[in-house]
């Protein structure tokens, strides 16, 4: 038997990063949409929430599957469907690509309160140094260029 554990923190982030999400309860019906492409996948989701530019989902995911495949379903699918649903009409697109950190175990209720705490994070700091933040947390540079795709 093969005992695997992959807690993946993901940032998703919206066409040029422009803010076309719902920022009422209307935004609950791509959690749910999220929710159930994880769940169909074999993952499990933790936690998830979202700014009109971007979501924060803390996941698992089977070993059956590789991120890029897992992250390609979860971006395509919820796109397909939330185009369609109303209060969503301003979103075009998730932006190209996504920034995914693996994570401790030890670190998922901290990550927990990190991704419920979202509004009054953004209160202070602004998207694009967090996402910055992010990507070099993982000891890589930020490329200019993605913020425009």
């Amino acid at each position: 038997m093969s005992y695997v554990n992959l807690l993946i923190h993901a940032v998703v982030r919206t066409y040029k990063s422009e803010a076309t999400l719902p920022t009422d309860d209307r935004i609950k019906f791509l959690y749910q949409e999220m929710w159930g492409i994880i769940k169909n996948k074999g993952g499990y989701l933790y936690r998830i929430n979202a700014m009109p530019d971007h979501v924060h989902v803390l996941f698992t995911i089977p070993p059956t599957i590789s991120l890029s495949e897992f992250m390609q379903a979860l971006k395509g699918s919820s796109s397909k469907i939330i185009k369609t649903k109303e209060g969503f009409e301003n979103f075009k697109a998730w932006g190209e690509g996504y920034a995914a950190l693996s994570k401790s175990i030890e670190d998922k209720q901290k990550i927990i309160n990190y991704i419920i705490n979202q509004q009054e994070h953004h209160k202070t700091e602004p998207f694009r140094k967090e996402y910055t933040a992010f990507v070099e947390e993982m000891g890589l540079a930020f490329d200019e260029r993605d913020w425009e795709r």
